[in-house]
């Protein structure tokens, strides 16, 4: 049924009372959470819980550490700071983060946007003003639609958002960030489907945090994505308790690369109020990504990086494989721990190569007769290996001389 989607959120679990017939461990003052950070979780992924305390409830449901957590920030990465018109951050040069809807279909607790989801709902007004920014703004080339979550907009607004943006000259690149295929892929429809190929080149990203997440459901409309000619990337976040282990994260990225979906960044979480309790160290990370490296095909390791509080963008973040650097070579360490030379070329010759070093002292007389010697002594003139050369240039198809024919 093409509403289905519709039907379960309107089932959803969003009320204290609710929550509390999840079981007797929610306590009767669950609403101090949900007052301050709006809970969420509709009946699909609800029946992804499988116990108590498990992956998906640890990512749903809302425990009253979130508002005895005051450690963070609430606007960690400077969205309003770098917020040009209500709705919109412009941070990179060429690209606009755009949010088109507040809402969700369930409720990370671990949102960087936690401040916002949730509570007020983004108007009309304000979309059209993103646009009118966007319109005015020729360096702006690729677009990401945010929120909340802009698939829970029905088809309609939707595909009015798309076409306004791909009506602009300049503008290149469409990307949707959704979590949709993970927690409601009955939202992916065919009718959605024809909608989102007008507007190539348009890509999707999605945000499968952990192995469980990965169901039929979610398989085939990822799969309805990819055949409508949407490349689907995934942005998985490290989250401690739930996939901080490199055997989950394999499991997952390799899961996701049989779906057709490229695993694409695995981000630090954020130093966000209400989720500091899901934050790993930066060496945890480290020893994730390291122990993926090498151990599975590298389509399926992601890009590890933090995204630095402040506004100061996404930044790589990579295991110590240069051990040593020299002029001459650079010492490495592999997956396994052990250390290889590379020798750096020379970008003073024409091959790249750095030649022995000879010392000729047979120049100094022959400059001695020419009356060119220097002033001071040279006895150890060093000089090039000249029969190394020609045997090298010989080997690359050149030649030292000059047609004389």
């Amino acid at each position: 049924m093409a509403e289905e989607w519709k039907e379960l959120l309107r089932k959803s679990v969003d009320s204290p009372e609710q929550l509390r017939q999840l079981s007797p461990s929610i306590p009767d003052d669950i609403d101090k959470v949900t007052k301050a950070y709006p809970a969420r979780i509709n009946p699909y992924y609800l029946s992804l819980i499988k116990q108590e305390g498990d992956a998906i409830w640890k990512m749903s449901v809302p425990e009253m550490i979130e508002v005895e957590d005051d450690s963070g920030l609430d606007d960690p990465l400077s969205e309003e700071a770098n917020s040009p018109v209500p709705g919109l951050t412009h941070r990179y040069p060429d690209r606009v983060l755009f949010y088109v809807t507040s809402v969700c279909a369930m409720y990370c607790r671990f949102c960087t946007r936690k401040r916002k989801v949730g509570h007020e709902p983004v108007k009309r007004r304000e979309i059209e003003a993103g646009i009118e920014y966007i319109r005015a703004h020729p360096e702006i080339r690729d677009i990401v639609i945010s929120g909340g979550d802009p698939l829970m907009l029905t088809d309609q607004p939707l595909e009015w958002i798309l076409k306004s943006l791909r009506e602009i000259p300049h503008i290149e690149i469409l990307r949707i960030g959704t979590r949709m295929p993970v927690v409601l892929p009955q939202r992916v429809t065919e009718n959605l489907c024809n909608i989102l190929k007008k507007y190539h080149p348009l890509f999707v990203n999605t945000h499968f945090n952990h192995p469980a997440e990965i169901t039929p459901e979610a398989r085939k409309a990822c799969e309805m994505l990819v055949n409508s000619g949407i490349p689907v990337g995934n942005q998985a976040v490290l989250l401690k308790g739930v996939n901080d282990n490199p055997k989950v994260l394999k499991d997952l990225f390799q899961k996701l690369l049989t779906m057709r979906v490229r695993p694409y960044y695995l981000y630090q979480a954020d130093i966000v109020n209400g989720a500091n309790h899901f934050r790993t160290t930066v060496e945890k990370g480290l020893e994730v990504i390291g122990a993926l490296r090498g151990h599975t095909s590298g389509l399926a390791v992601p890009q590890y990086v933090i995204d630095a509080p402040g506004g100061g963008g996404k930044i790589p973040i990579l295991p110590e494989y240069v051990v040593k650097r020299t002029r001459d070579e650079v010492t490495l360490r592999n997956y396994a721990g052990k250390e290889y030379k590379y020798p750096n070329p020379d970008p003073n010759h024409p091959l790249g190569v750095r030649l022995p070093v000879v010392q000729t002292p047979q120049i100094q007389p022959t400059l001695n007769a020419c009356g060119d010697a220097p002033d001071e002594d040279t006895s150890s003139v060093i000089g090039l290996d000249e029969a190394m050369i020609a045997r090298l240039m010989e080997e690359a198809g050149q030649s030292f001389f000059v047609d004389q024919g």
